[in-house]
Parts: structure tokens; C-alpha cells; sequence
């Protein structure tokens, strides 16, 4: 049994918010229910006595509180003897010996057969695909060939692939490493990089810091990384805080050429120009092309979306941000981010605003920009949205509170004190004849009993208490979403068409059922081949797997006669980029549509985002009609 189908298993538990049935785990992982019991035997008996997975008549739910007890266990963080592991052990003796090893010795010193031995260097010669790397055999004698920057990536890409969500985890790399110091180096480099004005960006700190506990690793076998080209007043100042900090904290200290290579990856990865350095932007940070291509990309996307992305500070941090991404794909060496698939799910059309720079910046200086680099810009673009947002789009309150003294306008006050970041008072009603029928507002908070509940009504005591606070903002967030759930409603059923609902379809990849939906948009004269051949190049760019159950391919370009969406629904899920999805809708938005392209797409993406919703809609939908109820009902829940 596969590690890997292991970990997959607990990390969809650990996104579920209640109980998977074995039917549920086995649809989400591609496998058949007998499998999942099987490898939720395996991982209890690791836990033992931890009960990390709890069996009840709904399902299995992950025991939260025996699970992190579990991860800081020895058996959560080494799989000795598996198959990944053995790898692993391989790739290391490989990096650290120069002259290799006799595979007929190694596989008597693992306990393996040779022929076991043999398979597993087939899958190291996988690994090292795209990497720079070879393996050398000489009759019994295997060696890896290539520069010591490549063989560092290698490790570095290893162990980040068999960490938590990609992400070096300082504990993780303390233990890897043997380098207890480095919490310590970490504490101190973020300490001097802040005194210096620096920006922290701690996402990729710890990916930097990886590749620091394997430098102080080679250091001490001997084996410096090639000297870096780039030398700049701001790597100089780099170089001269890390040479200082590693004489402190390691028993042998990095040379120049790693102390170069660390300034580099932190000038790359984990910092960004201190605020008071915008003079020397233009000469130390980017050059006038690379801030005339951002400020292109940026201008075609706003005109694209309907967005402001002209503001010169946005434009300046984006094109820092470029600058230091051009050298990354120069390098293949992409910074890892947690929160790529959050950002998908939470923020659809932030992360398409996202896709459609890193596909100008494709086209523009032809490198490749994948998920991760891609979350990161989208990061950028709803900081800068987030700054934009309108006070209209707070919502609007009537505060019900008849006159004594001026207790209503004391209650006024501490309503904005405590929710102003999410309603803003529009009347104050002071009188006990009070009009229901004529508050016209998102909200009515009031310290009058209504003669009637509404959704819309929260009753408040004179003195707003801490549970009035939550109670409204709790009525607030549910009120909001059955406006918005109703509007998606409206529209959704506007665009969907029974002649492009299709049920249980088979396709061979993501590509075929795009074609598949494609043409048949296509006969109706919705769309015509240009599209297609769009959204298959979109989803090259990056899956459109938005949650863990639907996928939206689409084209960037609204070029569509008409606003519509062809839907596939399936029992059984299918694969699509990296995970597995049920429903598949391919949209297609005309140029008229682009107000309303932002609204659907979120919210679209929003109704299909609980999995227990999409399995009532995909088990009700068997018909066109039943899958318009079944919708409906769920998004009136």
C-alpha cells in the first residue's frame, strides 16, 4: 500500500468539516471503498494508540486533537522501509557520494533484492527528469552526474514533496538536517533583515532556510555550489548578514559562494525592498522593460475583468515581485505556496486575474508560470483589490430604538464602534410605531420585539452585549448568503440549457471532455472552435479544478455569442489536473457579459464548494429538470 494514498486519505479529512462515508473517501481519492477500509486500518495500527480516524454509523472524521499528537510522533515523520522512503535514503547516498555506490553492496546494506534495488533506480532516473541530473552506470557502479546547484534542488525538492502541502516545515528540516541552529539562525536573519527595513515574506522564508540547512549540510562534506553571476547593492548587504549569521550559528561556516547563492535565493524569494528605497526601484530591483510589460499585462487585465490595476505603488511591488519570478523560472526553481489551493476556492476570479498575468508574462518573456507562482501574484492582486474595496459595499442597517435620553444614539455608536467593518447605519428608527413593512435594509437591528421573524431581523439588547455581536454577524453572513445564492440562482438558470446538461460521461482526460462539451456549444452557435482551442490552452496555464469536486474550464477571452454553460454531471469522479472533480462546467461568457462574468464565476464556484452539497445535487440531478431541483433546493438551504 502506497504511503501517499496514506496521506491523501488524511489530508481529505482533515479539509472535511464532518463525517466521509468509505463511498466518499474512495470517489475523492479514485478508489474502491474496500481500499479506503484497508488504508484506514494501516494508518490505526501506525497511530496506535492514538486515534487518529473515528468510525461512526455517519462515517470517518479525523480525531483532530490524535492526529497533532500524531504528527509530532517519530512514525508520523519516517516511513522506514516503504518504497518512498528507500527512495529517498537512495537519492541521499547518490547526492553525498560523489563517485556513487556499488548497487550489488547497497542493496545488501538495505535489506532489498537487486532487482528491488534496480526498480527503485528506475524511479530515481524519473526524478531526476527536468532537474540538470543524470545516473551513470559503469557495470555494478551507478553515480549521479551534474553541478552541486542541481543535486542541492534535488534535495531540496525531495523533501519539500514529502512535507505537509509542499511546505518546508522548520521542525521538519531541524530533524532532516541534523541542524539544531537553525530556529535560532531563522530568528535572528528575520530580526536583521527588519532592523534594515526589509519586508518579510515568511512563505518563502522557509523555503529559503531549507536551502540553507543544505548548505551548511554540503559545507561540512566539502561541497560548495557554483559561484552566482549576480551581484547587486542589495545582495552585497544580503551577503553580508548571512556570512555574519552563519559564523554564528554553524560549526562550519558557509563560504562565499554559498553565502552569494543564500543572498540570492532571500533577494528572490523572501524579501522585498524596504519602502523608503523607491529611488533606486528603477536600477536595483527591475528594469524599465520589466515594469512597461506589468503595466501592459496589468492594463489588458483590467480592461478584460473590469478592474483598476493602474495604481503606480501596485505596479511598482507587482513588477518587484516579476522581476524576481523571471529569474526564478530562468532557474526552474519556483517558491512553493501553502496557500495555492485556499486562494482557488476562496477567490476564483482573483486567482483568474491571477492566470491571465501569468499568461501574458508566458507570452511575453515565454516562461512558464505554474500554481504556486501563480497564488502568489493573485496574493498581490486582491491585497490591492482588498484596499479598493467601497464603503457601499458594507451593508446597509436600520437600527430600531425608541427614544430615552440618548440611549439610542449611545446604541448607534457602539454598533459602528463594534461592526463598522461590516455594516453601516443608514436610519435610526426612535419610535414604537414602528414600520416593518418599509426598513428597507440588508439588516434591522432592533431592541423592539417584530410582530412577525424575519431572516433580516435581530433583536438586540440596549446595551449591545458581546452576544448581540455575534448573533448580528452571524445574521448578517446568512442573510448575505441567501442574497447571493438567490441572484446565482436567477442567473445560473438563464445560462444552462438541457441540450448541453450531459450525464456520466466518459472521458480520457481533462482536454477530450472540454472538446466533448465544446462542440456541442459549438452546434448551437454559442462558441466556435477558437474557444475551445482557448479554454484547452487556459487550462494548460493552470487546472481550473477550482474546489475539490467541480472544475470550470473556460476561455480568457469572452468571445462567446452568448453567455452560457455546458455541465457534466458524474457519479463516479474523474481526474483533472492535480485531484479528482464530479461536475465539469465549461463556461462561456460573450463581450456584453463581462459585468456579470465576476458574480457568476465566484459565486458559481461557491455553491459547488461543500462536498456534501455536490453529492445531494449529483445523486438527485439524474435529468436535466432533477439537476435544476436538486440545484435549487441546495441553494436555498
Amino acid at each position: 500500500m502506497s504511503t501517499d494514498r496514506h496521506s491523501q486519505l488524511l489530508e481529505q479529512l482533515v479539509r472535511s468539516n464532518g463525517p466521509q462515508t468509505a463511498g466518499d473517501l474512495a470517489d475523492a481519492l479514485g478508489v474502491s471503498a474496500r481500499s479506503i477500509r484497508t488504508y484506514i486500518a494501516a494508518i490505526k495500527a501506525k497511530a496506535h494508540p492514538l486515534p487518529v480516524i473515528e468510525a461512526g454509523p455517519d462515517g470517518y472524521r479525523l480525531g483532530r486533537d490524535a492526529y497533532a499528537a500524531y504528527l509530532g510522533t517519530a512514525s508520523a515523520s519516517a516511513d522506514d522501509g516503504t518504497p518512498r522512503e528507500r527512495l529517498h535514503r537512495i537519492v541521499r547516498l547518490l547526492v553525498d557520494e560523489a563517485d556513487g555506490f556499488d548497487v550489488y553492496e547497497t542493496a545488501s546494506a538495505l535489506f532489498i533484492s537487486d532487482s528491488t534495488l534496480e526498480t527503485d533506480l528506475t524511479r530515481v532516473r524519473a526524478l531526476l527528469a527536468d532537474t540538470g541530473l543524470t545516473l551513470a552506470r559503469t557495470g555494478g557502479r551507478v553515480a549521479l552526474r551534474g553541478s552541486e546547484l542541481a543535486r542541492r534542488r534535488l534535495l531540496s525538492r525531495l523533501f519539500r514533496d514529502e512535507t505537509t502541502h509542499g511546505m518546508a516545515q522548520l521542525d521538519a528540516i531541524q530533524r532532516e538536517f541534523e541542524s539544531e541552529s537553525l530556529g535560532s539562525f531563522k530568528t535572528d536573519l528575520i530580526e536583521a533583515l527588519q532592523d534594515r527595513g526589509y519586508y518579510i515574506n515568511d512563505y518563502g522564508m522557509d523555503n529559503v532556510l531549507l536551502h540553507i540547512a543544505i548548505a551548511a549540510d554540503r559545507a561540512g562534506k566539502s561541497s560548495p555550489v557554483e559561484s552566482q553571476q549576480r551581484d547587486t547593492g542589495t545582495d552585497a548587504e544580503l551577503r553580508s548578514v548571512v556570512r555574519e549569521l552563519s559564523r554564528t550559528h554553524f560549526a562550519d561556516p558557509l563560504g562565499d559562494a554559498d553565502i552569494g547563492y543564500i543572498a540570492y535565493l532571500l533577494s528572490t524569494r523572501a524579501v522585498a525592498p524596504r519602502p523608503d528605497a523607491d529611488a533606486a526601484l528603477a536600477s536595483e530591483y527591475f528594469t524599465p522593460d520589466e515594469y512597461a510589460t506589468v503595466r501592459s499585462i496589468a492594463e489588458r487585465a483590467g480592461e478584460e475583468y473590469l478592474v483598476d490595476l493602474s495604481d503606480v505603488d501596485f505596479l511598482t511591488r507587482l513588477t518587484v515581485h516579476v522581476s524576481n519570478l523571471l529569474e526564478r523560472a530562468e532557474d526552474q526553481a519556483y517558491s512553493r505556496n501553502p496557500l495555492t489551493t485556499s486562494l482557488k476556492t476562496a477567490y476564483p476570479m482573483i486567482y483568474e486575474l491571477a492566470v491571465f498575468i501569468a499568461s501574458g508574462l508566458h507570452d511575453a518573456r515565454g516562461i512558464v508560470v505554474n500554481d504556486d507562482e501563480i497564488a502568489y501574484i493573485a496574493m498581490h492582486i486582491g491585497a490591492h483589490l482588498q484596499q479598493q474595496t467601497r464603503r457601499d459595499d458594507l451593508a446597509t442597517c436600520v437600527l430600531v430604538c425608541p427614544n430615552y435620553y440618548d440611549l439610542q444614539a449611545m446604541l448607534a455608536d457602539r454598533i459602528i464602534q463594534t461592526l463598522g467593518d461590516a455594516l453601516t447605519v443608514t436610519r435610526v428608527v426612535t419610535r414604537t410605531d414602528v414600520p416593518w413593512e418599509h426598513l428597507d435594509a440588508d439588516l434591522v437591528l432592533t431592541t423592539l420585539e417584530p410582530p412577525a421573524p424575519a431572516e433580516n431581523i435581530v433583536r438586540i439588547q440596549p446595551f449591545l452585549s458581546p452576544a448581540d455581536v455575534d448573533r448580528v454577524r452571524s445574521s448578517l453572513s446568512r442573510v448575505r448568503r441567501i442574497a447571493r445564492r438567490a441572484s446565482i440562482r436567477d442567473q445560473l438558470l438563464r445560462y444552462l440549457d438541457e441540450r448541453l446538461f450531459l450525464r456520466d460521461v466518459e472521458a480520457e482526460s481533462e482536454e477530450a471532455l472540454i472538446r466533448l462539451l465544446g462542440e456541442r456549444m459549438q452546434r448551437l452557435g454559442v462558441i466556435d472552435g477558437r474557444y475551445i482551442e482557448a479554454a484547452i490552452e487556459r487550462e494548460r496555464m493552470s487546472s481550473t479544478a477550482f474546489t475539490d469536486t467541480l472544475a470550470v474550464p473556460h476561455a480568457m477571452e469572452m468571445t462567446a455569442s452568448r453567455t452560457s454553460i455546458a455541465i457534466a454531471v458524474n457519479e463516479r469522479s474523474m481526474p483533472w489536473g492535480d485531484g479528482r472533480v464530479n461536475v465539469v462546467a465549461l463556461i462561456a461568457f460573450s463581450a456584453d457579459g463581462r459585468a456579470q462574468f465576476q458574480e457568476v464565476f465566484d459565486q458559481f464556484v461557491e455553491v459547488f464548494s461543500e462536498r456534501e452539497d455536490v453529492a445531494s445535487i449529483v445523486r438527485g440531478g439524474r435529468t436535466f429538470s432533477a439537476f435544476i431541483d436538486a440545484l435549487v433546493r441546495t441553494m436555498d438551504s
